[in-house]
């Protein structure tokens, strides 16, 4: 099966077809279509509403089996007008480069004692068809706390510049440094549950 997740990251793209790589599938992403993507305006307040507006958009656009995510990242020690929540890679209006990205939130690290700890609450949204539609914003898809550090790991993977600053809680290593663990290491667990009990079904 040919599935299409709503992406034009390639490195997360690659992290989920490493992710859902047990399962049958052709998973592809957004530069593979080969069209014009539609404008999508992710005006949802949680990130289960903006991964549900983006998978309807490009299931109408495309007309295939696809799937979407979106995350939303929220530390303890920061007050909500702090919080980053949906807006990860957005401040004051701008769309941050990773090199931003890691200069920013290095620097919120900084401003609480030199470390904060977080979380990402993910979303998914899959449409198989007209009537098949399935979602979750289960802690399963969650990651486990982490901490973010301010300063940067030398290490960089285009796309997922925040991993550069995040630490594992119960060893206070970069994760960059762990042989067998990163932040996500719990999410894709989840992912592969959920499109698990999907597929067992069809």
């Amino acid at each position: 099966m040919k599935i299409l997740y709503g992406t034009t990251n390639k490195a997360k793209l690659q992290a989920m077809r490493i992710a859902l790589e047990s399962f049958d599938i052709n998973l592809i992403g957004l530069g593979d279509v080969g069209s014009e993507l539609p404008c999508i305006d992710e005006s949802g307040k949680t990130p289960l509403e903006n991964a549900e507006i983006k998978a309807k958009a490009y299931y109408e656009a495309f007309h295939m089996p696809v799937f979407s995510c979106d995350s939303g990242l929220y530390f303890d020690e920061l007050q909500e007008d702090e919080q980053p929540g949906l807006y990860i890679r957005r401040r004051n209006g701008k769309e941050l480069t990773d090199d931003e990205m890691i200069q920013y939130y290095a620097s919120l690290a900084e401003k609480h004692g030199g470390r904060i700890t977080g979380r990402y609450r993910n979303a998914i949204y899959f449409i198989l068809d007209e009537k098949h539609h399935y979602s979750s914003m289960d802690m399963s898809i969650a990651t486990e706390p982490f901490i973010l550090a301010a300063e940067p790991h030398p290490k960089r993977v285009e796309g997922f510049p925040l991993d550069s600053l995040s630490v594992d809680i119960e060893t206070g290593k970069y994760y960059y440094d762990l042989d067998v663990k990163d932040v996500s290491t719990s999410v894709d667990d989840g992912v592969r549950e959920f499109f698990a009990a999907i597929f067992t079904k069809l």
